[in-house]
């Protein structure tokens, strides 16, 4: 099977000699000159045969990182497609099964399943896997260990839905359109708590959280769970497919470009240089560690998000311009799109998007203030606390071999004229442009400092508000009565 390329084809120019793996260190100087000490995992291959001693605290250390891609959740990376031989066989028997119909966002989900994001698991959680997950975080293996787990990935039923699939064992998924997409096989089907749900993955009720306004208000009072086997590659057929590669085919890519560590980066915003210079700096620190090859996963999530998020084609556009623009260097990122939707809950979601990469292969991930952190829909205040994301991130089970690298604080320095690392010393020096700015400034057309966004980036976003205002001017007035 062919990998797409990852970045526009005239940036990309792979080597045609890999370059070999190697094992590096850390040294003890390279690691005090941090100004973050990166928390260090051992590869569970790298394991002494005797016993190791208890874990006392939230963190381990060690002398040396094993130089290559780390391994999948649960020890394989699950693949719930359907080979080609086998389809036709598969449709034929979903024809004749009771059939679900799928909203949008249970066909991203199925989507994730599939491609092993969620990897050991194989399909929607039946009940024992979603209490675990609601009330533990985290899936126990079958070896004992633990894979996190902190979101719910279930699928929703109505009284209509269970009535019509009654005993059978197994039954068909739909998408939107009633097109055919996956077998869902011994089936169970349990009470959809939906308070005590929201309570725990959000840690509030309060009206206006977007996901739940969106995939778990209007979904049924049931939950269906069972292993999940997909007749074909889910696709969405927007322009966007190519850049949808699975954690194999990721996996793969990095293999190719003789990746020695994988850095990576979720975001669900347009690319400014504040995120450029902590995503070139941490290339920066793996250097000075003694990789020879860290490969930048700039992955961009692309399953729901809120409506005043800028929309994922928007945001692709804006991200080959920052490629074009040199301000990441193409032969050392990957820009790929994260198919999961997004839920904005703070602490417990930013555990789903580091366990996902792990999946994918990364062994770093790199957290900042507040990651999938939102405004109080109710108040006027940050919902979560904006330093518990990376605490978390530190201590949360089924983690512990992902290398978490916080960041310092990045803001525009009026003195330098350029995006910088935040210095408390000259505090006065620096200009805050939060994402709600950003997007005012391009709203209004007003420009933001030199050296803010790089001006092709910045272009595709005004264009993209400048399109809204000319549809809003030319849209027919709504009918009264």
């Amino acid at each position: 099977m062919a990998v797409h390329l990852l970045t526009p084809t005239h940036l990309h120019h792979p080597s045609s000699t890999p370059i070999p793996r190697r094992r590096a260190s850390a040294s003890a100087s390279a690691t005090a000159s941090l100004t973050h000490p990166l928390r260090l995992h051992p590869h569970p291959r790298l394991r002494l045969a005797t016993a190791s001693p208890p874990r006392t605290g939230p963190r381990r250390s060690m002398s040396a990182i094993r130089s290559s891609l780390i391994d999948p959740d649960g020890g394989a990376l699950v693949n719930l497609v359907a080979p080609p031989e086998r389809r036709a066989a598969l449709r034929a028997e979903a024809e004749a099964l009771p059939r679900v119909r799928l909203a949008p966002v249970d066909v991203e989900w199925a989507h994730v399943l599939a491609e092993g994001w969620a990897s050991p698991l194989r399909g929607f959680m039946r009940e024992h896997e979603y209490l675990q997950c609601l009330h533990f975080n985290s899936l126990r293996l079958p070896s004992g260990g633990f894979a996190n787990m902190s979101l719910p990935i279930v699928l929703a039923v109505d009284d209509a839905d269970k009535d019509r699939i009654g005993a059978a064992p197994d039954v068909a998924l739909a998408g939107p359109d009633g097109e055919l997409l996956a077998v869902l096989r011994s089936v169970e089907i349990y009470p959809h708590n939906k308070e005590e749900r929201i309570a725990r993955t959000w840690g509030t009720t309060a009206p206006g959280l977007p996901y739940v306004d969106e995939a778990i208000a209007p979904a049924g009072n049931w939950l269906i769970g069972g292993d999940l086997e997909v007749l074909q590659p889910i696709k969405y057929n927007d322009g966007l497919d190519h850049y949808r590669l699975s954690p194999q085919q990721l996996r793969d890519e990095f293999d190719k470009r003789g990746a020695d560590a994988v850095f990576a980066f979720q975001l669900r915003n347009p690319v400014h240089n504040g995120h450029a210079l902590l995503m070139n700096d941490t290339r920066r620190r793996l250097l000075e560690m003694g990789f020879k090859n860290p490969i930048l996963l700039l992955h961009p999530l692309g399953g729901f998000t809120k409506a005043d998020d800028v929309p994922l084609p928007v945001r692709m556009e804006q991200h080959s311009k920052v490629l074009e623009d040199g301000v990441l260097d193409p032969e050392t990122t990957i820009v790929s799109i994260f198919p999961s939707p997004m839920h904005y809950a703070g602490p417990t979601e930013v555990q789903w998007h580091a366990k996902a990469r792990i999946n994918a292969g990364a062994n770093f991930y790199i957290v900042g203030r507040d990651p999938a952190g939102m405004g109080h829909p109710t108040e006027k205040r940050d919902l979560y606390n904006p330093d518990h994301g990376k605490k978390v991130l530190s201590m949360a089970p089924g983690l512990e071999k992902l290398n978490i690298l916080p960041f310092k604080v990045a803001a525009y320095d009026t003195v330098a004229k350029k995006m910088a690392f935040f210095e408390p010393s000259r505090s006065q020096d620096f200009l805050f442009i939060s994402g709600t700015k950003m997007r005012t400034f391009a709203k209004t057309g007003e420009n933001p400092p030199d050296g803010f966004m790089c001006p092709g980036g910045w272009k595709v976003l005004v264009d993209y508000y400048n399109s809204l205002q000319t549809e809003g001017a030319t849209a027919p007035a709504a009918a009264t009565v």
